[in-house]
């Protein structure tokens, strides 16, 4: 699939659930509304969808929410969609979790074919992890990753960057990642959703926020791609990986080959733009037919790029929409 701009649509990212067991303060708000679950794609028709993705050329599949583990059952679609990945129909299909459920279902994610997740972990200190997530257990996400890690899936670890709030835990988790052979991720937050406060006051370039880490090691450009838009440093004599993702600071909108699935059945064509195809009425009215059709229509409204720079600015023009309900 290419888009109106000639970029190649390879990668689904599918939210199966807007619920999540933390309240993350850049995410969502702390009193958050959640979807009815009459409004949400049941498997069958996630399962459909991402099949017609993928015969129409998408190699990635990427399953968050919300916080994806909560979805009762959630085992039953990972493991249809592991099938593709056996078969060859799909190259990769990947996760992205808070972590806080992994122990439970490291497991069953092994036996899928995930062989890669991301894992959120924005400080290693557990009263500033509890205060960012708004009650979320450090124990719990650290073992979590520790059971993940033990059956073999290979782990990232995400961090926001958030001024003059973790900036100090750049260094411990940057160690930890390199003690345990993680990559680790660091995101610029973005102005997604009504509500969340301290837009402005909580973003920080990457460059700036990393500054401390240039100050005791050397960055050397990789060529390591993965399926998203980070790009990669190896990080020495620490022996780390880091991926940055700076949608503001360093735009990266011409390389984006991505679409996204919300958990009511929307593909949106951009995380910063509310230009979305309603695939849920699509499939339940108009059958497979009109789900293809959609798709053509989505590659053609796929913007050139976000407006991430003038919302964090301007609050009136900033979506209502939450990353929650999007899909991370």
């Amino acid at each position: 699939m290419r888009d109106g701009f000639g970029r190649t649509i390879d990668y689904l990212r599918v939210s199966v659930t807007d619920r999540c067991n933390f309240r993350c303060h850049y995410c969502m708000p702390e009193q958050q509304r959640f979807l009815p679950r009459r409004e949400l794609l049941d498997y069958s028709e996630i399962a459909l969808i991402a099949e017609r993705f993928m015969d129409h050329g998408v190699r990635r599949i990427r399953l968050t929410g919300g916080e994806p583990l909560v979805r009762r059952d959630i085992g039953v679609l990972i493991a249809h969609l592991g099938k593709y990945v056996t078969s060859g129909r799909l190259e990769e299909l990947t996760l992205t979790t808070n972590g806080s459920l992994l122990a439970d279902h490291a497991q069953m994610l092994a036996k899928a074919n995930v062989h890669r997740i991301n894992v959120s972990l924005d400080s290693l200190d557990s009263d500033r992890f509890a205060s960012i997530s708004r009650g979320g257990r450090l124990k719990e996400v650290l073992a979590g990753i520790s059971a993940a890690k033990a059956v073999g899936i290979a782990i990232r670890i995400n961090m926001v960057a958030l001024r003059d709030i973790n900036q100090m835990d750049l260094l411990p988790v940057a160690q930890y990642c390199a003690e345990n052979d993680f990559d680790l991720a660091l995101i610029e937050t973005m102005p997604l959703g009504e509500g969340v406060s301290g837009r402005q006051n909580d973003y920080i370039a990457l460059d700036e926020f990393v500054s401390p880490l240039r100050e005791i090691a050397k960055f050397i450009p990789l060529a390591h791609r993965t399926s998203g838009p980070a790009r990669y440093w190896q990080v020495e004599p620490l022996g780390l990986r880091l991926g940055m993702i700076t949608p503001l600071s360093q735009n990266f909108c011409d390389n984006c080959n991505r679409l996204r699935l919300t958990t009511d059945g929307k593909i949106f064509m951009c995380l910063g733009s509310n230009l979305n195809v309603d695939l849920r009425q699509a499939i339940r009215e108009g059958g497979v037919g009109e789900v293809d059709r959609l798709l053509e229509t989505a590659l053609r409204l796929k913007p050139e790029r976000h407006d991430f720079e003038n919302q964090l600015n301007d609050s009136t023009s900033r979506l209502s929409r939450h990353m929650n309900a999007t899909g991370g």
